[in-house]
C-alpha cells in the first residue's frame, strides 16, 4: 500500500479504562508517522467518532484504541461503514479475540492448550461453587492491561478478587493458575517474531508492572530451547488462524515446566508504549519503531472490500 498521498487518522484515547495507555500508544504512533514524512492526524475518540471521521476526511485508520469500543469490533464496524481501511483484525476477529470466554472456547475446539477455567456471571449466586483448586487467576472476561485481575492463593482472598473483577465486567473468568514463564509472541502476519520473556519483579504482571519502567525485566529473545521456541511459535500461529488474526497482533502464553505453552489471549491492538512488547520483538528483528508503525499501516484493510 502506498502511504505518501494518504491522510492517516490515528484513533486513540477512547472511552475505556485503558484510555491513558491508548493516548500514549496513539501519540507515539502519530510522532512516528510524522517522522516518516507522512500526513497523520490524531483523533481522540468519543461517542461522536463518526462525525470526527467525516470531519477529518482520513484515508485510513491506525487503531490505537485499547479496551472496550477499540478492540472488540465496535470501532471496526464503524470504519467498515465509513469505508476507511484500518489496522488490526476485522470485526469478527476483534470480537472473538477480545472476549476471553469465546477465545478459550475456540482454543479448546482447536486443541490449543489453555488453562482449565470456570465462568461466573454477576447475577448468578454461584460464587461459592468454584470447582477449581487454589491457586486460581480471577479476571474480567473483556478487559485488557491486566485491569481487574487477581491471583487467589488463599480462600480469604476469593470474594475480594471476585468483587474487583465484577467491577469491570458482567462476566468473570476463573482460570487454574499455571506456574511457568510468561511469554509474548508478536505476529508479523503469519510469521512469528522473536519470543519475549516477561519477568515482573513483583512476581505478578499487573497494571503497575506492565506500564512502570523498571518494574519488569524483559528478555528477548527468550531463553528457551529450540524445541520450546518452535512450540511457542507454532501455538501462536494456530491462535492467529483460529481467531482470524490480521496484521501484527500479539499472542500471550505461559510455558509450564513440561514445556507446554498455555495460551492466555491474543491482543489484536498491542501497545506501542516505551515498555510495550511488540516493538521489543520488532527491534530484535531489526525493525525500528518507526518502520514497525509503517509495516502495521501497510496491513490496513476492510473486511468487505467492495
Amino acid at each position: 500500500m502506498e502511504l505518501k498521498d494518504k491522510t492517516i487518522g490515528i484513533l486513540m484515547g477512547g472511552l475505556s479504562p485503558e484510555r491513558e495507555v491508548s493516548l500514549t500508544t496513539g501519540n507515539a504512533v502519530l510522532e512516528a508517522v510524522k517522522r516518516k514524512g507522512l500526513k497523520g492526524i490524531g483523533i481522540d475518540v468519543d461517542h461522536n467518532v463518526a462525525g470526527a471521521l467525516s470531519q477529518n476526511n482520513i484515508d485510513l485508520a491506525f487503531i490505537a484504541l485499547h479496551g472496550v469500543y477499540g478492540e472488540d469490533g465496535a470501532i471496526q464496524g464503524v470504519l467498515e461503514y465509513a469505508r476507511i481501511p484500518y489496522t488490526g483484525s476485522g470485526v469478527l476477529g476483534s470480537a472473538l479475540a477480545y472476549d476471553k470466554v469465546k477465545s478459550k472456547e475456540i482454543f479448546k475446539l482447536h486443541g490449543i492448550p489453555t488453562a482449565d477455567y470456570q465462568i461466573f456471571h454477576r447475577n448468578q449466586h454461584t460464587r461459592l461453587h468454584r470447582v477449581l483448586d487454589l491457586p486460581v487467576v480471577v479476571k474480567p472476561s473483556n478487559q485488557g492491561s491486566s485491569l481487574g485481575i487477581s491471583i487467589v492463593r488463599e480462600e480469604k482472598e476469593w470474594e475480594k478478587a471476585m468483587d474487583l473483577a465484577f467491577g469491570y465486567s458482567e462476566e468473570v473468568v476463573v482460570e487454574q493458575f499455571i506456574e511457568g514463564k510468561l511469554l509474548a509472541v508478536g505476529m508479523n502476519g503469519e510469521q512469528p517474531m522473536p519470543v519475549v520473556h516477561i519477568h515482573p519483579k513483583s512476581g505478578f504482571y499487573d497494571y503497575e508492572a506492565k506500564y512502570t519502567r523498571g518494574k519488569t525485566d524483559y528478555i528477548c529473545p527468550a531463553d528457551l530451547s529450540a524445541e520450546e521456541t518452535q512450540r511457542c511459535c507454532d501455538t501462536a500461529l494456530n491462535v492467529f488462524r483460529a481467531l482470524r488474526g490480521r496484521g501484527m497482533p500479539r499472542v500471550d502464553m505461559i510455558l509450564d515446566a513440561e514445556g507446554t505453552p498455555h495460551v492466555l489471549e491474543m491482543n489484536t491492538v498491542p501497545g506501542m508504549t516505551p515498555t510495550s512488547l511488540l516493538p521489543m520483538a520488532a527491534k530484535q528483528s531489526k525493525i525500528d519503531f518507526d518502520d514497525l508503525v509503517i509495516k502495521i499501516l501497510k496491513t490496513a484493510r476492510l473486511d468487505y472490500e467492495k
